[in-house]
This record gives structure tokens, C-alpha cells and sequence, in this order.
């Protein structure tokens, strides 16, 4: 059985198949950096923000939505609480170089990170807002990794990752997504952009400058991860992503095209997943919590949570390494990447059950022999 599995995750570089959504773009730099992409197989991916202090499922917990509950708590009471996080967030253990490392030992060879998670707190340095990890309302501003997605940038990069920065398109914290003089029924914007086009271009303008600050400060970005697929355009709507609009309906387009273009002027082979927006913006698509169940005709990668949950949760039940294993063989065999998620502890550490599933997978990589070996064989 092991030799199968060997035979199978040593021949990923052999599979052939269509890849039909590759007409939307036709750009031969950026066809060229997804066949690149698709030979890292494994990545590593980060949910971490101030939600890990209270142990909770990353922001979702303050949007006001039926299937959310809060333990009886007036909304309004929990989501100030929250947005305080910001005031005691203070990871003084956070080592980037000692995440890369265990990273790099496992065979993973690009991260995503989550530089900016629904909720609107920034883990990077910007002058769009202050619910920032570098702003004085926060006790780690002073530290000298204060800028905590521009050091794991330098820690991945100089162990020969992939930059991936996640970033959400929806902001809850930003007054000109959430409006603080309406309620907030659901994930969506709180007020019909079509009847305020100046304020929801202010948003955009928001969202637009604040992935330049992303894509230009940090040096070669290879990939910008969109998170967020209600905010999308009029035309990428259908029967499936409809209800993500709530009951309203309305449209957030933030203007892909122009964000794109901006964002490639000094990182040209970016790649770019816009998330469940097919077409030339969604350089390929990132099934999650899923591996499907055939060969897919197009660029994928399973983006998959290492516990039950994306963020820290303490006590969390973590998938054994066997399983780890055999699904990095089953999703490689079928032509697609795996992005495996851990959520940082509060203080800035990986969680101890999650560094050893990285060791024993690292362990496992280097038993297996060449590809030379085992045809010989």
C-alpha cells in the first residue's frame, strides 16, 4: 500500500489534463506562473488574528447572522467586546523563522497568510486605518516585529517560499462597509451602494489602497489570496452564490480589474484567486474542507484546516498524520495542491499537536525515495 502511495505522489509532475478555465486569461506570464504553482504541491497556511485570544472561530462571531450565537449575549454588548480585542492583542513569543522552518521541514514551499480577516483587523502596517497590530492602541505596537505580516514575509522568503497574502474584501470594522448608523442584519454591506455610489466608492477606494499597500511594501508578491465572495460583480452572480447576497441583493463590486491592474504594475506574474469569481481574476480555485472527487479541468488547490477549526481553538481535535498524509497523496494524485491551515496560538506559537503532525509529515517526505529508485524497482 505504501508503494502505491508513493508511486502516486512522486508522479504528480506526470498527470495531464484540461485546464478549460485557462481561457479567461491569457496572459502567458501569468499562464506560465500557475504551471509553476501547480509544482508546489504543498503549502501552509496561517488564520491568525485577534480572535485567537478568546479561542473562537475567526470573526464570524460578530456577524449577526441566525446560525451564529454569542451564549445569550446582547449583540451589540459582544461585538464591543471583541472589537477591543485589539487592545490586548500582544503575541510576545511570535518567532516567524521558527514557523518557516517547521514549515520548510515538512515540504511545504508556500503560505498564505491572513493579513486582514473579515472582522477589519489589519496584521500589517497601513495608513487606511487604525485597527492595525502597528497602531498605539495596540500593546504590540512597540515590539519590533510590530509589522507581523511584513516578518513572516522575510522568515518564508528566506527559507524559499511562495508569498501568499489572504485578504478579505469584505471589512466589518471599516464604517464605509458596516455603516455604524444602521444595523448590521447580515455579512453583507448594511446600506444599497446603487443609492450611496460616493460612499461605497470611498470603500473601494479603502479596499483598493489598501492592497497596494500590500502588494508594493513587501517586495515580490507571488500570490494575492481574496477572501469574501459576496463582495463580487453583477455578472459573476448565479442561482449558487446568490443567497451569499442576503436578503437584499445588493451588488458590491470593488473593481477587480482596476485592483489587478495596479497590483501587477510591480508585481507582473502576481497570481490572483479571487475566490469563487470565475474567470480571468480567479487564477485558480481553492475548494475548501474538500478534496473532489475526480481530476478537476482546471488549476485547484484544497485549502484545509489541520484541527476542526481555521483559527486557534485550545483543545482543538487535530487529523492524525496518517490522514494528513493520505490526503496530500489523494489530492496530488488528482492534480491539485494542498494548503493545510494552522491557527497561531495567542502568544504566537504553532500549537504543539500541530508541530509534530509537521514533523512526522516532514519524516514521511524523506523516506520517500526518487522517482529514479522506485521505477527501478
Amino acid at each position: 500500500m505504501k508503494k502505491y502511495f508513493l508511486l502516486v505522489f512522486l508522479s504528480w509532475n506526470f498527470l495531464v489534463y484540461s485546464q478549460s478555465d485557462r481561457d479567461f486569461e491569457t496572459d502567458s506570464v501569468i499562464l506560465n506562473r500557475i504551471d509553476e504553482w501547480q509544482d508546489l504541491k504543498f503549502g501552509f497556511m496561517m488564520h491568525w488574528g485577534i480572535y485567537s485570544q478568546w479561542g473562537i472561530v475567526e470573526s464570524w462571531s460578530i456577524c449577526n447572522e441566525p446560525w451564529i450565537t454569542r451564549n445569550g449575549e446582547p449583540y451589540n454588548d459582544y461585538v464591543s467586546r471583541y472589537r477591543a480585542l485589539n487592545t490586548t492583542f500582544n503575541p510576545l513569543a511570535f518567532n516567524p523563522m521558527s514557523w518557516a522552518d517547521a514549515a520548510s521541514k515538512a515540504g511545504m514551499k508556500y503560505f498564505v497568510f491572513t493579513t486582514k480577516h473579515h472582522d477589519g483587523f489589519c496584521m500589517f502596517e497601513t495608513d487606511e486605518t487604525n485597527y492595525s497590530v502597528t497602531d498605539s492602541s495596540c500593546p504590540f505596537y512597540s515590539n519590533s516585529k510590530a509589522n507581523i505580516t511584513g516578518e513572516i514575509v522575510k522568515a518564508f522568503r528566506d527559507n524559499n517560499f511562495w508569498v501568499g497574502l489572504y485578504f478579505s474584501k469584505p471589512d466589518w470594522h471599516c464604517p464605509d462597509y458596516w455603516a455604524p448608523e444602521w444595523a448590521t442584519p447580515d455579512r453583507n454591506v448594511n446600506y444599497n451602494p446603487s443609492d450611496y455610489p460616493q460612499r461605497f466608492q470611498k470603500y473601494c477606494d479603502f479596499t483598493y489602497n489598501q492592497i497596494k499597500e500590500l502588494t508594493h511594501n513587501y517586495g515580490d508578491i507571488d500570490i494575492l489570496w481574496l477572501d469574501g465572495g459576496w463582495v463580487r460583480p453583477a455578472w459573476s452572480v448565479d442561482e449558487e452564490t446568490r443567497p451569499w447576497l442576503g436578503c437584499q441583493g445588493w451588488i458590491q463590486d470593488v473593481n477587480i480589474p482596476k485592483i489587478a491592474a495596479m497590483a501587477r504594475s510591480h508585481n507582473p506574474d502576481l497570481l490572483i484567486v479571487d475566490r469563487s469569481v470565475h474567470g480571468k481574476y480567479e487564477n485558480y480555485r481553492t475548494p475548501e474542507q474538500q478534496v473532489p472527487d475526480t481530476v478537476l479541468p482546471y488549476p485547484w488547490e484544497t485549502c484545509m484546516s489541520m484541527g476542526d477549526s481555521w483559527s486557534y481553538v485550545p483543545n482543538d481535535r487535530y487529523k492524525s498524520t496518517n490522514l494528513l498524509i493520505h490526503l496530500l497523496v489523494d489530492i496530488v494524485s488528482k492534480g491539485g495542491n494542498f494548503l493545510l491551515n494552522v491557527g497561531p496560538a495567542p502568544d504566537g506559537t504553532l500549537p504543539d499537536t500541530a508541530l509534530l503532525r509537521m514533523r512526522e509529515i516532514g519524516a514521511w517526505m524523506k523516506d520517500v525515495p526518487s522517482i529514479p529508485t522506485i521505477l527501478e524497482k
